[in-house]
């Protein structure tokens, strides 16, 4: 139910048209107030809070629509950081997974998701949990073009104290969140992909009848359908927050699906597939900067390597079917 009242919101208010123009800054308080005014933000969060209530795994399909429709806005981040923190102000919140305190005492918290529109911040510093109004920060923009993305930096006078000990779940949420909206917004693409390959004729046929054409159909298509199912297992399970062994299986095989699903979604659009005004890059734009968002799959590998060669006596298909879900 949710999901397909999501799906409408998201066709209606979120086309290309409306992503361009939010990350010009124009019309972001329209498609917030549609996800606020729905109650879309208070999904993870308890019924006797006036919240949704739902599960990790009933939010997940919502995760995907997200990354779908390039959504321009931090939601998925406002709804984990209303479950990580019931008592969040009004206002657009995204999550910082990571932040030290440089030696003139200024927090920097840095490549913050959507950091350049958020009200607020629940910020992972050490381990403790803030919460931090980005309003009072200087926000630096990564300098990517059309990024949402930037470092903030709070004097320390802005700086309260900890809300919680639990900073670390802000990091595992993020990841999850990206590893879902990475398998949404790629199977934007190859449906994009497949949908000009049958439409685009060369030498009297669709080049999507080109048995060369099809064979790199055929493997972005194991790619984006690998990446959904590891996504889906961090949001499985009975937990509030995503264990971290699934997260980090599910960011890494996400983030190591993107340079091969783009690269080829690129290829077989050709010369438009550069364009600006082609609409393929509003997804593969976000894919490449989720890709890192975290740390890539190299950062997510050695965790699960290590947590692997810790149970020596446990074979890889065996932490995989049986230890992964439940780590």
């Amino acid at each position: 139910m949710f999901t397909e009242a999501i799906e409408k919101i998201l066709t209606d208010l979120c086309t290309p048209a409306t992503v361009r123009a939010v990350e010009k800054g124009e019309g972001v308080s329209a498609l917030w107030s549609a996800l606020e005014d729905g109650g879309f933000l208070e999904l993870l969060t308890p019924e006797a809070a006036d919240g949704a209530g739902l599960s990790l795994a009933a939010l997940f399909p919502i995760l995907l629509a997200f990354g779908r429709h390039a959504l321009p806005l931090p939601a998925a981040q406002s709804i984990a950081a209303r479950a990580l923190l019931q008592d969040c102000p009004a206002g657009i919140l995204t999550l910082a997974v990571t932040a030290w305190r440089q030696t003139d005492g200024v927090l920097c918290a840095p490549r913050v998701a959507y950091g350049t529109l958020a009200d607020f911040a629940l910020v992972n510093l050490d381990g403790g949990l803030l919460l931090l109004d980005c309003r009072q920060a200087r926000r630096v923009p990564d300098g990517v073009h059309a990024s949402q993305s930037a470092t903030l930096y709070w004097s320390p006078d802005t700086i309260g104290a900890a809300v919680g000990d639990n900073g670390e779940e802000v990091r595992r949420f993020s990841a999850a969140i990206h590893a879902a909206t990475i398998a949404g917004a790629m199977e934007r693409v190859l449906d994009m992909t497949l949908q000009y390959c049958n439409e685009r004729v060369q030498f009297g046929k669709a080049i999507g009848k080109f048995q060369a054409v099809q064979h790199q159909l055929s493997v972005m298509a194991e790619q984006v359908a690998a990446s959904r199912i590891a996504a889906e297992l961090a949001f499985a399970g009975e937990h509030p927050v995503p264990s971290l062994i699934p997260t980090a299986m599910a960011k890494a095989r996400a983030s190591m699906a993107v340079p091969h699903v783009t690269a080829t979604a690129h290829a077989l659009f050709g010369a438009i597939g550069v364009t600006e005004e082609l609409d393929l890059q509003l997804f593969t734009r976000r894919l490449h900067q989720w890709h890192v968002s975290d740390g890539s799959q190299d950062y997510w590998n050695g965790i699960v390597g290590q947590a692997l060669l810790a149970q020596p006596s446990v074979g890889a298909s065996e932490f995989v079917r049986h230890i992964a879900p439940t780590a």
